[in-house]
This record gives C-alpha cells, structure tokens and sequence, in this order.
C-alpha cells in the first residue's frame, strides 16, 4: 500500500537566512558609528539563529568587528568587507590575504589628502577594502570617484563599486554574492533554500546567487533589482524574519503563507 499524500505547504522549510546589515536590519545613519541596534533587535536575531538552527548570517561592507560591536554579545557567522572577511558558523576566522590588507592600507593613504579639504567625508578604512561616505557633501560625488579611482589605480586587484552615497574599493573576487556562495557549502547552511535581505546596489549579487542555488532575494526599497521580491522598509524585515522563523516552527505556518504569497511560499517548500 502506498503512503498517503502529504501535503508539502504543511513541511517545515529547511531555509538558510542571510541578511545585509545597514538599510536592512538597520536604518542608514548620518555616519558608520551613529548607527542605533536595539536590544529588541539583538534578541530577536538571537532567537532567530536558534530557529534557523543557526544557518543565519550578516553578509556587510561592514568590517565583522564593527558587526560585533554592535550585535554584542552575539556573535553570528559574518561575511564583512563585502565577503574579504569571513567569519564561518563554527567561529572559525578566515585569514585574508597580507597583501589586501596591505593594498587597502595603501589606498586609504593615497585618499587621506582629499579628506584633508574635504573634512565633511568620511573614510572608512577596513582590512581589505575602503569606503569614501559622502551623504554630508552629496555634491562632491563626482569628486569621489576620481579621487577613488586614481587611488586604486596602482592596485589592479581592486575594483570600485557604488553603494548609498559611498563609494567603496573591494579587492576584486570578493563580493556579497562568493560570500553567500561560500556559506552555502558549509554547515548549517548546506543543503538549504538561501534567502539573502539587502537594500543596496552591492547586495545585488547576493540576490543573484541566492536565486541561482534555489532561493529568493529579497529587495528592500525601490531601485531596479535582480530580486525576485520586494520589501518596503527595515520594520518589514523584522516582521518577514519573525515570519519565516515561525514557518520554519511551525509547518501549518507555511499553507497560510501559501494563500498570503505564492511566490514565497513557493520558494520556503523547496
């Protein structure tokens, strides 16, 4: 006799979250440091790698000491400096090349006499990229980017990508996109539907990705993306990881998603 039909809405999901960080889980800020993370917000990504069985990960432009400090006392697997830095779910560090660090070092010199005039700027200096922030002087855009491009022009193995009123230098193989591709070869994340959150030009190979091993990603904002799906805001974000946590939870959770977003739906049965 056969076994009875099951009904896979009613299977629990086997999902792997990633998420950006500033714009996602957290609103932009004036500058790096003025961001605000609440205890609310910490708890709940805490509760939410225990749902996910810990396959939940922070892929940033942000150094993962930055995300540390402000996820304290948590300590996630982390992708920063858009994947140059990796930190796995077993707490193992993945040491990045001297010669990045060293080239990265080089660059932020080389930018230090435009932020001399320009004191408005912000460079933020990571080990193994640089960001130039010029939300307090948008005029100075154009600016910007000449004075990035001359400064990685003796550094071949970097490339410079546009962000939220930043412009950055990443060494070049490194993205948030080979970050999520990386995790997804390793436990817990192995074997799982990715869902990658992000808000920003530089997440959009991490929507790619996502999709192209079976997931979804999901766009916060407006702008043209690669995503298959759309969120509007950071409040959002919380509530869909509630959402996806609770499905994961519980099964039944995921017939009720079925009728709210087939898409969605369509993706977590996987």
């Amino acid at each position: 006799m056969s076994e009875p039909a099951t009904n896979p809405g009613a299977i629990a999901p086997r999902l792997a979250i990633f998420t950006d960080f500033d714009g996602t889980l957290v609103e932009i800020a004036d500058t790096p440091d003025a961001v605000e993370v609440s205890t609310e917000l910490t708890d709940q990504l805490d509760q939410a790698s225990r749902d996910f069985d810990h396959a939940f990960a922070v892929i940033t432009g942000r150094e993962i000491a930055d995300i540390d400090r402000f996820l304290s006392p948590l300590h996630l697997p982390v992708a920063g400096a858009h994947g140059a830095q990796r930190r796995r779910a077993d707490g193992t560090l993945l040491e990045l090349d001297d010669e990045i660090s060293a080239a990265a070092e080089a660059i932020a010199e080389a930018v230090q006499p435009f932020l001399m005039t320009h004191p408005e700027l912000i460079l933020e200096a990571k080990d193994g990229a640089v960001a130039l922030h010029y939300r307090q002087a948008q005029q100075l855009e154009n600016e910007c980017v000449l004075v990035m491009q001359e400064a990685i022009a003796d550094h071949p193995g970097f490339t410079l990508v546009h962000g939220k009123m930043v412009i950055e230098a990443r060494p070049s193989g490194y993205d948030k996109g080979s970050a999520l591709r990386a995790f997804m070869q390793e436990e817990p994340f192995r074997g799982r539907t990715p869902i990658f959150i992000g808000d920003d030009t530089t997440d959009e190979d991490a929507f790619r990705v996502a999709q192209e091993l079976g997931g979804i990603g999901i766009k916060l904002g407006p702008g043209e993306t690669v995503a298959r799906m759309r969120i509007a805001d950071v409040a959002s974000v919380h509530a869909l990881l509630r959402g996806l946590a609770e499905i994961t939870t519980r099964p039944q959770a995921a017939e009720e998603l079925e009728q709210e977003d087939p898409i969605l739906a369509e993706t977590t049965a996987h």
